[in-house]
């Protein structure tokens, strides 16, 4: 049972932490946060990557299931403009659309032909490395055609190859790559034997 010289030392006593210890505390968070910036910053970075590449290969996919629902070919188109039904084709362009290919050159187009569009890599700093055009026929295979009305064509790559394309971050330490096969397949993997051993399910063949 306290007596009266205990309950007045108890409110003598200081309570909570003391200027030092706040002090010291401060200094090891600062450390701690010093030390984890980096890694945050490689962290979004490569998920910055990865929502790119997914959305990439679903746009893609989108495509693929165009061309066979519409029986025409159906392009995948990278830009710098805003999509719309003619807008500029470029290679690496940071938006897309997919649009649907005339069958002959006296077919009129008009805004049925137009999917739907969108950017890859707003705001993210993401990098791709592709053609203007990817074109996909009614069966929903990779397909040429030079006579698509944009002023760029879809070209096959020789001897049968997929198509490659790449996107990367200048602060990712993973970035990532969609293969499109001649027959249609989809594949994101990763394009760096270094960062994973050669016969894991993720790494580029």
């Amino acid at each position: 049972m306290l007596n009266v010289v205990d309950l007045r030392r108890a409110r003598r006593e200081p309570g909570g932490f003391t200027l030092v210890e706040l002090l010291v505390t401060l200094a090891v968070l600062s450390l701690l946060l010093v030390a984890a910036v980096p890694g945050f910053g490689a962290w979004m970075a490569n998920a910055s990557v990865r929502t790119t590449a997914e959305e990439l290969q679903n746009a893609l996919r989108l495509a693929q299931a165009e061309a066979v629902r519409r029986n025409h070919q159906v392009a995948l188109v990278l830009t710098n403009a805003t999509p719309a039904l003619f807008a500029a084709p470029a290679a690496n362009g940071r938006n897309w659309y997919l649009r649907a290919l005339p069958i002959v050159a006296a077919e009129v187009v008009d805004d049925s032909f137009f999917v739907t569009g969108g950017t890859f890599a707003s705001g993210r700093q993401v990098a791709i490395t592709a053609p203007a055009l990817i074109c996909f026929n009614s069966l929903g295979r990779l397909a040429a055609n030079n006579a698509t009305g944009l002023g760029s064509n879809c070209v096959l790559p020789a001897g049968g190859a997929r198509v490659d394309i790449d996107i990367s971050h200048a602060g990712a330490n993973r970035n990532l790559r969609v293969q499109v096969f001649p027959g249609g397949r989809l594949r994101l993997c990763d394009p760096d034997p270094a960062k994973v051993l050669p016969a894991a399910p993720d790494a580029c063949t």
